[in-house]
Formats: C-alpha cells, structure tokens, sequence
C-alpha cells in the first residue's frame, strides 16, 4: 500500500475519530520502534454530515454477530452474500444469518442504511428499551459566599430555569454549616429540612431524614404502613381499602422534593430571591464551617431515591473550600495553610487522602468491584455514572475549594468543571448557560433539544491482529475481559468497555492500541485492520440510543532490513534518504497532531503515579527515539538532520507541551492543576492542541491578520497581538499601540484606520469565546503592564534577560528557547 498524501483529518470529518497513524506497522516490534503511540481520539456524539451518516437514528435493534465474545454491529466492511443471505463478521470472521425481514428484501440493489458503503457510522434508537423519565436537575448551592456573590449565582439559576424544557425535574439543595432540603412541592410557605453537616449520610438515612419512608398515597409519609381496619370499615385516612396505593420513597422524593419546572419555577425562584448568607456566627481566628462533602453525600442519595435509572445532574456551585464533615481539605483553623503541590508530593496534608477517598466512595456507593461482592476497596464500575447521575462542579472562588479531590468523582460521572473567581464573571455565568445548549433547530430529529446526554458506555471491538491498551479519558473501566484487552495497560485498561457517564458532542476518549501481530510471517496484502465503537446513551428525549463507528485501514509489511540500523549516507542528502527510496507508508500517514496529544494524555495520566521529573524525562526520551527512527540524518552529523513534512511539527509540540501548565506546576495551584488536566482530558484534538501550543495571530497597519510565531519576536511595538490558549484569550496592545490609544487617536475620524486595527482583535476575541466551554478568561493589555505576563508566559524566549541584540520583547526566564531544545534534539537523535 502506497499513498503519497494523506488527508489524516478525513476520518475526524467523517467518523469522529483521529489516528496517530493511519497505516500501521504489521508486527509488535515494527509498532515498538515507531515510538509515538498507536491510538484514536474518538468523538462519540460529534454531529456528522448526512453524506457519512443517516440524518436521524434508525428506530430498529441493529443486527450484531452471533459471536459470543464478538457481538460487532453489521457495517459497510461485513461481507455480504446475496445469493445465501448470509454476512461475515470482519472482526471475528464468523458467518451470520440475516434475520427473515433483512433476507427477504435485501440484495445488491436493496442495501439496509447499515450495509450502504459510505455510512460507517449508523445511530439506532432501541425499541425495546423502555423511556426514562425527563432529566432532572439538582442545583446545591454554597450560602457561605458573601451576598454579592449569591445575588449574582441567585440571578443564574433563575435565567437557567426559563431556558429549561417545561418537563424537566428540578431540586434544590443549600448548604453552609448544615444542609437545608427544600421541599419545593409544598406550597404556602417555604419549608426545608435542615441536616447536620458533619457526616456522610447513606441513602436509606436520607430517605428517613426527609419522611420518604413508604406510606399510602394521601397520607403524610414517615412511618410504615397503617394495620388494616376492621371488616367494613375505612382505612384511618378515609380512602376505602381498595383505593389503597402505597408511594415508595422515590415517588414521595418526586412529589415533594424534585418537581416538574413548569409546577415548581415559582417556589424555586422565591427561594433563590431570599436565599441570605449562612447565619452561624464565624470567630476571626476560623474559617466559615461549610460541608461540602455532606451537601453532595444528601444530594447524591437524593438522585438514587428517585431517579435510579433516569438522566441527572447534580450542579455544585462552591464558593470555598470544604471545613466540616467528610471532604474537608483544611482544617477552620486560619493559622493552617491550604494543602500545595509540595505538601502532597511529601504526603504531609492529612486531609487530602482522606477527602479524595470520601469523594471515590461517592463515585462507588454500593457498587462493589466485579468478581469480589462486598469489597470497597477498589471498584470496576461507577455507581453515579450506571445510574446515569452526573455531578458538575461550579468553583468561584480566590481560594482553592477542593477541585483537586473531587476530581475522580466529576471524571467518573463525565461531569463538567468551571473554575472562576466570582459568581459575577462572564467565565462562570456564560459557561453555565452553555451547559444547557441545545442543537440547532434545523437539524433533523435533534432539532431544539438539549445536547447533553447521560448514561454513556463505550465499547471498543478490534481485529484479531491488535488489542485494545486502555483509555485516558473521563471514562471508567467496565471491567469486561474481552479476547481484544491486551496484557500492555495504558491508563484505564484490562478491558474493553468504559461508562463515560455525561456526554455532550464534543466528549472526546482517548483509546489506546496494542499491535500483537508477532511478525514471524507478514499479513497476507490487502489485508485491513477493522476498529468499531459502540457507544450506548440515554439521549435528552429519554430513549436509548447506541451508536457504532467503524474504522478500516491499512497494514504494512516492512521489507526485510528496514527499520535496522541504517548504513552511513554520503553529506548532502536529505529529505526522505535523499529521493532514493520510497519513504514507508507508516511515516506518510502519521498525524503529527493527533500523536501529540495522545502523548500529552499518556503524559498527564503518568502524572498522578510518578513524579514530574520523571514524566519529563520520558517525554524527552521518547521524542529523541521517535526523531532517531523517522528523521533523515547522517549518523553523527546534526547539520544532515532533516524531519519530513508529516513530522516536523511534532517537536515544537513537545517543546510547548513541556512548559505548559499540564507538566509545570510552578505558580499553579493542586485545584487549578486539576482543572487544567481534567479539561484536556476530555477536549477534542483541536482544542487540545491549542492548550498544548496556543494560537497568536498579528495585527498591524501592513496588512490583514497574519498567524504569528509564538516567539517573544513577535512581539514588536507597532502591532497588536490576539493570544488563544484555551483557557484565556489575551489582546495584548504593543508599546506605541497602547500610548496612541491612551491620546484617544481612535476618536478621531483622521484615524479611523487606527480605530478598525483596535476592533479587529476584540471581534475575533468574542467568536473564539462564542463556540467554547468553557467560556475563556478575556483579558486585554498592554506591553509592560502587569497582565502582560499572560503573553510573555507562553511565547518561545528566543530572547531573555541573558541575551544580546535582536529584535522582539525580552522574556526574563532561565528556559531554553526552541533553538536550543533542537539543537540538543539533533545531536542526541543522529548519534550511531
């Protein structure tokens, strides 16, 4: 197989998915030297167009392998005979019957949307799978903020509850010092029940706190079942004993504490309005008392009450960090610090481990690990994500709140993370309204309804010649051993199948691969690798939908000798061994993009088990060896040293992923570390590129909008510069920019030209915030100013404080620029 381009962005188009590489090496060891990890970055609910998918979901089961350990969907790739009826899995290669009404009908004219070539992704609404109930809504709010910052949070949620769809459930939870259940189905006045704050509680605890104890409909709740009366006679409660139903704790959950929107607006709404901050009284020496763990433990049981199988979010807005019951992570006293990175490196915060393993239990509540009933101690599936609840956590706050601890329960439920500093910024309110969005009305079926979906599984069914490592992702192992899990685990691995908890369509998995083809004998050619992803998810309109995506690509076969130790080349050849040889399909289709960010996931995921030094070091390492393999060099001769096209990129990648906030924690906190990485984590390859190496672009008077180098180069004193690094969106002014701004030449009609250079970086600032969650930080500055520093942070110091000459703003750091970084590169990748 020979290709001289290709289009590796097709498949993302096309199927949602990316690939490291498009043609894979035949054998392990092949695949062991190509160094760069063998992955997809899969996109499971990305809106693909008509011509690669059918517009609306099929209303059918799809017809699967009779395989007990294949169960693939029929797919494009399947072998059909017309003659027999019959279809051969490519997977497992078993031949299978068509069901009667497929036989009947079907032939090489007649093709069922699933067989039609150019659909490799089919979505189908299962039929036999019964409706949930509309999604529900818990919002637990944080009264320990100060009133400007409830007033705003207040403001929110109110505009949240009229853009939401008029059968969805909604609750409210507050907390501070103790936990307050608002029984909003109670009209009159307001009623809460308030529950102490300094200890988890367990579901049937809660039931019996809030009078959810089975009682007959009609009667007040609490207590069990009155004795039956006497022959003849009425119940106590007047109703006659045929007339008799009993309400389970659920129902009573979903008649007095989680409601319709359109029944309960109003009662919610005049909570919010006289929501006052928590009353206890706050000693100057102390932090306030807030439970936070305690809060999410009641709401937690709450949603298992009523809405075991049913699509949930459980929406935290927490304005400081927890100090009472379990989850605290510091203690009131003010004279003790928050935890840092160098207090848990050495294991010297005493709360830390405990409040992460308290947030894992919420993750894990009375689901223990398959094949060990009873145990705790480590589980194989999610508890909050079977059940399809989702827990998002809102933090606004100058302190730290917690984020890092309860990061593994918003990553096991697919929840989302905003971290801000108030309640009143753009960051947080925007973001919040973003959560709720909802699919264009023109597109067919999904048209208006919200994009969210709850109760995610991935499975993912290879051919015989590869295995399936792991997945780095906010994904949770299923723990099914299937034939395709590979012994080499790569971060959730030794299985097959993942819960994913909340999608939404820009939810993106990372999946892993391991070839194990022992390359004794090469494949026969032609022969194609097969990959499909069966994702099943309750869709917002409460039905169940699975959605299967195959893949189909390429083996090579090396030729004997390649890959070895190359000879000595005469000085002046360069760029693929000089023309002489037809460079490896393998190397042609490499994704330099793609490659990088499964690398940084790998890298990140390294993170939570080694210590960063270390990670760094097999970064370093494993760039040097991926150059040693794919470059075009004369052994021992750095200036021979020339990268292809399809890689060169992929070092300064490398040298951006390297300083990124993902694997420096200088001047970042635990919280803002786990943000950062739980948001790369889960974001697409565009996205994740940009928060890897981030996008500049330049304004001036010589022309239109040109793509800058991210070098301290660019910049000059005259232009105006527009920095996107995912999280913040910086218009930095240049010195001569800023001052004619200050004189208010922008004003002036003579100068009109200024006044468009000025607007043109902030219009294109608001489209990159329009499209994105979450909603960046806008920061606009000016050269040698403060927040200048958000700029000069990120941009390749070819000039420091240690230099000489050159144009461009010094940057005053001891980092290497890019220069120095290939130079060193070039010299260990080309030593024999």
């Amino acid at each position: 197989m020979q290709q001289e381009h290709w289009d590796v962005a097709y498949t993302e188009d096309t199927a949602g998915a990316r690939l490291s590489f498009h043609c894979w090496p035949s054998s392990r060891l092949e695949a062991t030297r190509c160094v760069a990890p063998i992955g997809a970055l899969y996109t499971p609910l990305k809106k693909l167009p008509p011509s690669c998918a059918p517009p609306t979901a099929l209303q059918y089961d799809p017809i699967r392998c009779s395989t007990a350990t294949c169960h693939a969907v029929l797919n494009p790739y399947c072998q059909v005979d017309f003659r027999t009826k019959l279809w051969v899995c490519p997977f497992c290669l078993t031949r299978n019957h068509f069901p009667p009404h497929y036989a009947e009908n079907i032939s090489e004219n007649n093709l069922p949307a699933e067989l039609i070539p150019q659909f490799g992704t089919c979505e189908y609404e299962l039929p036999n799978v019964p409706p949930a109930l509309p999604p529900a809504f818990v919002f637990c709010i944080d009264t320990c903020a100060p009133v400007e910052e409830l007033t705003e949070l207040a403001d929110s949620i109110q505009q949240i509850l009229n853009l939401l769809p008029e059968d969805s459930l909604v609750g409210l939870i507050t907390f501070g010092t103790n936990v307050q259940v608002h029984e909003i189905g109670f009209g009159g006045i307001p009623k809460a029940y308030v529950i102490r704050g300094n200890k988890e509680y367990g579901t049937a605890k809660v039931s019996q706190l809030l009078g959810c104890a089975p009682a007959a409909a009609g009667g007040k709740g609490g207590g069990a079942p009155p004795p039956p009366a006497p022959p003849g006679q009425q119940q106590p409660n007047g109703m006659p004993p045929q007339q008799q139903t009993y309400e389970s704790p659920g129902q009573q959950v979903l008649r007095r504490f989680i409601l319709p929107v359109s029944e309960c607006s109003m009662t919610v709404e005049s909570i919010l309005e006289d929501l006052r901050k928590d009353p206890w009284p706050v000693p100057s020496d102390k932090r306030v008392a807030r439970c936070t763990g305690c809060a999410m433990s009641v709401a937690t049981s709450l949603l298992d009450l009523a809405l075991p199988r049913s699509g949930a979010r459980l929406m935290m807005f927490v304005g400081g960090p927890c100090t009472s019951g379990p989850g605290s992570i510091v203690s009131r006293l003010k004279t003790e610090d928050m935890r840092s990175h160098a207090d848990i490196s050495r294991n010297a915060e005493p709360l830390h481990k405990p409040a992460c393993e308290f947030y894992a239990s919420l993750a894990k509540r009375n689901h223990p690990p398959a094949g060990k009933k009873g145990s705790t101690t480590q589980a194989a599936a999610n508890a909050s994500a079977t059940s399809s609840h989702v827990v998002d956590v809102f933090a606004c706050s100058l302190d730290q709140v917690g984020m890092l601890e309860m990061a593994e329960l918003v990553e096991a439920t697919g929840g989302q993370m905003v971290l801000g500093d108030s309640f009143g910024q753009s960051v947080f309110k925007e973001s919040l309204r973003r959560v709720f969005r909802t699919f264009e009305p023109d597109v067919p079926e999904d048209g208006g309804k919200m994009q969210m979906a709850f109760g995610a599984t991935l499975e993912v069914l290879t051919s015989r010649e590869f295995k399936v490592s792991g997945a780095i992702g906010p994904v949770t192992s299923l723990g099914k051993k299937s034939p395709n899990v590979s012994d080499l685990e790569v971060g959730k691995g030794g299985t097959n199948a993942w819960s994913l908890g909340g999608v939404d369509p820009g939810t993106t998995v990372a999946i892993y691969f391991d070839i194990t083809n022992p390359g004794t004998s090469p494949l026969p050619e032609g022969k194609r690798r097969f990959i499909q992803f069966l994702t099943k998810y309750q869709h917002a309109n409460g039905r169940t939908r699975l959605r299967a995506t195959t893949l189909c690509g390429p083996w090579y076969n090396p030729p004997p000798g390649e890959g070895e130790k190359r000879p000595p080349q005469q000085p002046g050849m360069n760029g693929y061994n000089g023309g002489m040889e037809q460079p490896s399909p393998v190397k042609m289709s490499f994704d330099q993009e793609a490659a990088a960010v499964l690398l940084a996931r790998v890298a990140v995921n390294r993170t939570g088990s080694e210590d960063v030094a270390d990670v760094l070091r097999w970064v370093d390492r494993s760039l040097i060896r991926l150059c040693s393999k794919f470059a075009d060099y004369v052994p021992d001769d750095p200036n021979s040293f020339r990268l292809a096209p399809e890689f060169s990129l992929f070092p300064q990648f490398v040298f951006h992923l390297r300083r990124s906030q993902f694997l420096q924690l200088f001047n970042s906190s635990p919280d803002e570390a786990a943000y950062y990485r739980y948001i790369l984590n889960r974001e697409n390859a565009t996205n994740s590129l940009v928060m890897i190496q981030p996008t500049l672009l330049s304004y001036s008077f010589n022309g239109p909008p040109q793509p800058a180098l991210l070098d301290s180069q660019s910049v000059r004193p005259d232009t105006i510069l527009l920095l996107d690094t995912f999280f913040h969106v910086v218009v930095f002014h240049g010195e001569t920019c800023a001052a004619w701004r200050e004189q208010r030449y922008h004003e002036q009609e003579e100068h009109a030209a200024f006044r468009d250079l000025l607007e043109a970086p902030q219009a294109d600032a608001q489209t990159i915030m329009d499209n994105r969650f979450p909603v960046p930080r806008y920061i606009v500055c000016d050269q040698h100013k403060s927040e200048a520093r958000f700029l000069m942070a990120k941009l390749n110091p070819s000039q420091t404080h240690n230099s000489e000459g050159g144009g461009g703003a010094q940057v005053f750091t001891d980092d290497v620029s890019l220069r120095v970084f290939m130079e060193h590169l070039m010299k260990l990748a080309v030593q024999s």
